[in-house]
C-alpha cells in the first residue's frame, strides 16, 4: 500500500515572497485609505475656505449695500448672486435679511422664506462656517455679516454641496488607486526578482531544510580532526574549525579574533602564508609550523567570480619523523649490504690465500681488517656514550664510506648516557643529527678532501652538537635561507629537496634551542658548520653540579 506523499513546504524564499507580497499590499491599501480620509478632510476644509472668501467678498460689494437699501433687494441681488455663484465656482449664494429672510437663492420658489441653518453668530458681526443639510441638500456654507454704517443690514451665505466635494475626491482616489496599483505591481516584480535569486542561493530549501543543514555542518566542522580554513575573496579567514586552530597555533584564539583576520597577520611562517595567499590550487605541499609538518591542499571557490579559498590541513608530523626513520634504516641496509659484499670479498681472499698456502699472510689480512673496523667502533664508543647518538654514527660512517666521503667524530667529543635534554626522544635525536650529517655528506661529496667531522659534547648548561664539511660552504646572503622549507642547490630528488634543515630547525625550536650556521675556516679546505645547542634541564644537570 503505497503511502500518501505529504506536501513539501514552501521554501524560505516563496514564504519570503508570501510575507513580503502581503505586508507590501496591506501597507498600500492602509495608505490609500488613509490618502483617502486626509484628501476629504482637506477637500472640505478647502471648500470652507472658499465658501468664506466668496460670502465676504459678496457681502463687502457696494452694489449689494445699494441693492439692500431699495424697497425691492431681489430684483437687483439674484441676477447677481446666480453670477457671482457660477463665477465663483460655488453651488449658491444666498443674501438674506438679518432675520433670515432670503433675497436670492438658486430656486426660486425658496425666495421670501426662512433661511435653514444657523445665522445667530453672523447677526453678532462674526463669520463661521458650518456643515449643514439645506433645500440643496448636504453642503458646506460659509455666513457672513453685511454691515452699512456701523449696522449689519443683511447677510450673505455661500456654500459647495458636500456630494460636489466627494465627487471632486472620488477623482483624486482613482488617481491614487492607479498610482497605488503601480505601486504594488512593482513591488511584487522587485520582491519576486529578490525572492528568485534568494531561492538561487539557498537551492529552493525551506527554513526547516537549512536548519537542519546548518546543524549537519556544524557538526560535521566539528568532528573533522583535520584542518579546515576557509578565507573570503580578500584572504580573510571566514571560517575555522577546532583542527585548523591547533594545527596553525591559534587554538588559544576564540573565533571572535580569527575570524575576520587576514591570513598574513595569523603569525604563520612565510611559505605557509605564501601558500594560502595564492591564487593557483595546491595540492599535497608539505609546509612546517613552529611544531608540526602539515600537508597543504587549496581549492579556490569560484562562481563567475572568486569567492574565496577553501583549505585543508592534515598533520603528518609523526609520518615525517617515522620516514626519516625508515630513511636512516634503509641507510643502514644498504651499508649492511656494502658492508657485507665486501666482508664477503675479504673472506673469499682470506680462503684463498689459505688454499695457497699462505696462512701466515691470510691472518694478518684478516687481522688488520678486524682492527680497524673494532678502531672505528671504539672511537665512537668511547667519545659517545649516548647509544642511539652511538648507533646513528656508526651508521652514518658506513653511509658516508659508501659514497667516498669519510665522517669521523673529533677528539673533543664526549656525551655519555643519560646527558641528553630532558624531554629530547630518540627519534628528535635522528631528525637533528641525521639531517644535519645528511646535509654534510651530500655537500662533502666530491671535493678534495670528502671529509665530515662530528662533534658532541655536553657542559653543565648546554649540549652542543656540531658538524662540518669540506663542501662548497654557504654563502653569506643565504645563511639566513638554507633553514627555510623548499630552499637548496642541490638537484631536486624524486622526494624533493630543502625539508631535512628546516626539520632540524623545527626540532630544535621546539626544544628552546639554536641553531646556527658558519663558514669553516682554519685548514683552507673551506665547507660549513653547523652547530645546535640544546639547553640541559636541570634533572639532567644535576650530576655535574654534585649530589647530596
Amino acid at each position: 500500500m503505497r503511502r500518501p506523499s505529504l506536501p513539501r513546504p514552501r521554501s524560505l524564499a516563496g514564504q519570503l515572497f508570501a510575507v513580503q507580497a502581503v505586508l507590501m499590499a496591506v501597507v498600500v491599501a492602509g495608505y490609500a485609505l488613509f490618502t483617502y480620509v486626509s484628501d476629504q478632510r482637506q477637500a472640505e476644509d478647502a471648500a470652507a475656505r472658499h465658501a468664506t472668501a466668496v460670502a465676504r467678498s459678496v457681502a463687502d460689494s457696494p452694489s449689494v449695500r445699494s441693492a439692500i437699501r431699495t424697497p425691492d433687494p431681489t430684483k437687483a441681488l439674484q441676477p447677481y448672486a446666480l453670477r457671482v455663484a457660477r463665477d465663483a465656482n460655488v453651488d449658491f449664494v444666498t443674501i438674506m435679511s438679518p432675520s433670515g429672510i432670503r433675497w436670492t437663492h438658486p430656486d426660486e420658489e425658496q425666495i421670501g422664506r426662512h433661511f435653514l441653518g444657523r445665522i445667530a453668530p453672523a447677526r453678532e458681526g462674526r463669520t463661521f462656517t458650518e456643515t449643514y443639510t439645506g433645500t440643496l441638500g448636504p453642503s458646506v456654507r460659509a455666513v457672513t455679516p453685511v454691515a452699512d454704517g456701523g449696522r449689519i443690514v443683511g447677510l450673505v451665505s455661500a456654500g459647495i454641496k458636500v456630494e460636489a466635494i466627494s465627487a471632486r475626491v472620488r477623482g483624486q482616489v482613482a488617481a491614487l488607486l492607479g498610482v497605488a496599483g503601480g505601486t504594488l505591481l512593482l513591488g511584487a516584480v522587485g520582491t519576486y526578482v529578490i525572492n528568485a535569486r534568494l531561492r538561487r542561493h539557498t537551492h529552493g530549501m525551506n527554513a526547516e531544510e537549512l536548519s537542519r543543514m546548518h546543524d549537519y555542518h556544524q557538526a560535521a566542522l566539528h568532528a573533522v580532526r583535520e584542518g579546515l580554513l576557509m578565507l573570503d575573496g580578500q584572504y580573510r579567514v571566514a571560517l575555522i574549525n577546532d583542527g585548523g586552530r591547533e594545527l596553525l597555533g591559534v587554538g588559544g584564539a576564540c573565533d571572535a579574533e580569527v575570524i575576520g583576520r587576514s591570513v598574513a597577520d595569523l603569525g604563520l611562517p612565510a611559505p605557509l602564508t605564501g601558500a594560502l595567499l595564492s591564487s593557483e590550487p595546491r595540492v599535497d605541499e608539505v609546509h612546517l609550523t613552529a611544531s608540526r609538518v602539515l600537508v597543504v591542499n587549496t581549492s579556490p571557490v569560484s562562481g563567475g567570480e572568486r569567492r574565496g579559498t577553501v583549505v585543508t590541513l592534515r598533520d603528518v608530523t609523526e609520518l615525517q619523523s617515522l620516514m626519516g626513520e625508515l630513511d636512516s634504516e634503509r641507510g643502514f641496509t644498504e651499508a649492511l649490504r656494502a658492508q657485507a659484499h665486501e666482508a664477503a670479498n675479504r673472506l673469499h681472499t682470506v680462503v684463498s690465500l689459505i688454499e695457497l698456502g699462505r696462512a701466515e699472510e691470510a691472518v694478518a689480512f684478516a687481522t688488520a681488517e678486524l682492527e680497524l673496523a673494532q678502531a672505528l667502533t671504539d672511537q665512537v664508543v668511547a667519545a659517545v656514550g649516548e647509544p642511539v647518538l652511538a648507533a646513528l654514527l656508526l651508521g652514518k660512517t658506513a653511509q658516508a664510506n659508501e659514497r667516498g666521503v669519510e665522517l669521523v667524530v673529533s677528539p673533543d667529543s664526549r656525551l655519555d648516557d643519560g646527558l641528553l635534554p630532558r624531554g629530547m626522544s630518540a627519534r628528535d635525536l635522528v631528525t637533528v643529527l641525521g639531517n644535519l650529517i645528511d646535509n654534510a655528506v651530500d655537500a662533502a661529496q666530491g671535493s678534495a678532501r670528502a671529509r665530515v667531522t662530528v662533534t658532541a659534547y655536553a657542559s653543565a648548561r648546554e649540549v652542543v652538537l656540531r658538524v662540518s664539511d669540506t663542501g662548497p660552504g654557504v654563502r653569506p646572503d643565504h645563511a639566513g635561507l638554507v633553514f627555510r622549507r623548499g630552499f637548496t642547490t642541490k638537484p631536486a630528488g624524486p622526494g624533493g629537496r630543502g625539508l631535512g634543515l628546516a626539520l632540524v630547525r623545527q626540532a630544535v625550536a621546539r626544544h628552546e634551542g639554536t641553531l646556527t650556521v658558519a663558514d669553516r675556516g682554519g685548514d683552507g679546505d673551506g665547507g660549513a658548520v653547523f652547530e645546535v645547542r640544546l639547553p640541559v634541564r636541570a634533572a639532567a644537570a644535576a650530576p655535574e653540579g654534585g649530589g647530596t
